[in-house]
């Protein structure tokens, strides 16, 4: 019997939020304190966008805006591009290439419970293919 694992078996249940009209100072150092690299934006506590390290970068500093004055909602990535938790991660891999994302939001019942990276599926390939490559058949 064939196994096949979800996106539940290899996300990251570490999601942390900031809300909308918080400066990006607050979510850098969110990401920051939380060893994380996106935070999900919020408003009034519902997920409407993200923010990554790269939209720091690009859409605040390379662009000369200030951490403090420049808000979430002006820099965030929306909307969340997300999957459910029992999809396959063959699934998780064409949506994310489909999408052009490196991470996706894994929703059940309405609310976050985890994320799934392309990073993060890289590495549970990986650790498959090569657990296959060192199975030894017996005849």
């Amino acid at each position: 019997m064939p196994v096949t694992l979800t996106v539940r078996d290899v996300m990251d249940t570490d999601v942390y939020t900031v809300e909308a009209d918080e400066p990006v100072r607050k979510a850098l150092e969110t990401m920051l304190e939380k060893g994380v690299w996106s935070v999900v934006i919020t408003d009034k506590g519902l997920p409407v966008g993200v923010i990554t390290e790269r939209d720091i970068l690009r859409r605040c500093i390379g662009k000369g805006r200030s951490l403090d004055a420049t808000t979430c909602r002006e820099i965030m990535s929306s909307p969340l591009i997300t999957i459910a938790p029992d999809a396959t991660l063959g699934e998780a891999w064409s949506l994310m290439t489909e999408k052009e994302v490196r991470r996706l939001y894994v929703i059940e019942g309405g609310k976050i419970i985890g994320r799934v990276t392309q990073t993060g599926l890289f590495n549970k390939m990986l650790e498959l293919v090569l657990a296959l490559s060192s199975v030894r058949y017996q005849i």
